[in-house]
């Protein structure tokens, strides 16, 4: 059988007060950064500012790739973009209940991991690492201080 993939994006927006925009999902009411599937013949900069517009009603601008994800369950590649605040104001979706700004230490505590260390990735600024998850947690990475060294290498 021939594998099949899908490929996916995911906004990393940092607000002026350190702040990170996540939405609290529809579906299964966990807390996650922005994102979404992209659509054929759209540039994954342009699906990543449609999918943030669409789930939080903010206008965000993609500034650099800053990790890629592949959820190991589902087939499901993510790139991660840092971005820019562009305008707009928050609003509740049909994909989102809530739409928040978390401290990065709050997204640690509060966000899954597979989907927290793309915060961390983006805010850390080093190489963008590639990295492979269950849907939950990190494979491979052992405890945090591990995951840590990896964005320096």
């Amino acid at each position: 059988m021939t594998p099949l993939h899908s490929v996916s994006v995911t906004a990393v927006v940092v607000r002026g007060d350190g702040r990170i925009l996540v939405i609290r999902r529809r579906d299964d009411a966990r807390l996650v950064p922005p994102g979404g599937v992209l659509e054929l013949g759209e540039s994954p900069q342009d699906g990543v500012a449609r999918e943030a517009l669409e789930e939080t009603g903010y206008e965000v601008e993609a500034l650099r790739l800053t990790g890629v994800y592949k959820d190991m369950r589902q087939g499901v590649v993510t790139l991660a973009f840092l971005c820019r605040l562009a305008g707009g104001s928050a609003r509740v979706t049909d994909e989102a209940t809530e739409v928040m700004w978390l401290t990065p230490a709050e997204v640690e505590r509060d966000v899954a991991e597979a989907r927290a260390v793309r915060v961390t990735d983006a805010l850390a600024g080093n190489l963008v690492p590639v990295r492979v998850h269950d849907g939950e947690r990190v494979l491979g990475a052992g405890d945090r201080q591990t995951r840590r060294a990896w964005r320096t290498h």
